[in-house]
């Protein structure tokens, strides 16, 4: 290999794949009545039972990563001289990348001859899996690590990232809405429409009535913005629903087929900022398709 590929649990791809494909993962945390747990096997992990106390009650928070987590999974790598690209969750919604920079300016100090790139991707979930996927796709084609991240990063406005919410609650705790209008709209049934904007931040673009509404709004948004979905991987992840992620790739599938579909449970540590029942789309459009 001309370079290593390090990413995190928020990626969300499937673990025989990245371990196929000798990428290397930065494990997250989340807490449950105290107990702190790592997320270490994104493919092994309970999904089903894990939404399913969340949707009974239990409360679950999360904690930024440090820098010294970077430096400890980085280290190895850069004393066996490999150079790396580590391919990032969007600093818009987590201070977790802003550890990996103080992590990698430390190491280049350490390592002066090694080369490491940092790409943030502004995204989360199979958002950021679809930069890891391409990452692993200009590493087999031969392009250097700076000719990757550098394609990384020009392909950032291009990606679409858009998601039904089911409870608006966990909005709330998440600052996105008031605690006035969360009960309000729990009481009402509302499911509000968030995408990833610009500066990768998770912003609510809309709102429906019903899941089936909601869902629908996806299929509507996948049919007007993508683009080539023929040459593409377009991406579905869940949080304990997949009859809901289900119908939507059913839709994708009858309106624009796209080259690959993949579906996946959300991990744990995204997954829960979103609470149960959610779900989200990912997949490319034209550059600039974020401000829609």
């Amino acid at each position: 290999m001309r370079f290593a590929i390090v990413t995190d649990t928020s990626s969300n791809l499937p673990t025989p794949l990245l371990e196929q494909n000798s990428v290397s993962v930065i494990p997250f945390n989340y807490i449950i009545d105290g107990q702190e747990y790592t997320c270490l096997d994104t493919e092994s992990f309970d999904g089903e039972s894990y939404y399913a106390a969340m949707k009974a009650g239990t409360y679950v928070t999360t904690s930024q990563v440090t820098p010294q987590r970077y430096i400890d999974y980085l280290t190895p790598l850069l004393q066996q001289e490999q150079d790396i690209l580590f391919v990032g969750m969007s600093s818009g919604i987590s201070g977790s990348y802003a550890s990996a920079e103080i992590a990698a300016a430390q190491l280049r100090e350490q390592f002066p001859q090694r080369n490491i790139r940092l790409v943030d991707t502004l995204a989360a979930s199979l958002g950021e899996g679809l930069f890891v996927l391409r990452a692993l796709e200009c590493r087999r084609t031969g392009m250097s690590l700076d000719e990757t991240a550098d394609l990384l990063l020009s392909k950032r406005q291009s990606l679409y990232q858009v998601v039904m919410v089911d409870d608006l609650m966990h909005l709330r705790r998440g600052g996105r809405v008031s605690g006035a209008k969360a009960v309000l709209g729990t009481i009402l049934g509302v499911r509000p429409i968030l995408k990833g904007n610009a500066n990768g931040e998770l912003v609510v673009c809309g709102k429906t009535r019903g899941q089936s509404a909601a869902l629908a709004t996806l299929a509507r948004k996948y049919n007007e913005l993508v683009k080539n979905p023929e040459e593409q991987t377009v991406c579905i992840a869940h949080t304990g629903c997949p009859e809901q992620a289900e119908r939507l790739a059913e839709a994708i599938r009858q309106s624009h087929p796209p080259k690959e579909l993949m579906v996946v449970c959300y991990e744990p540590v995204t997954g829960a900022h979103l609470g149960p029942g959610s779900v989200a789309l990912f997949f490319e459009g034209s550059d600039g398709v974020r401000e829609f």
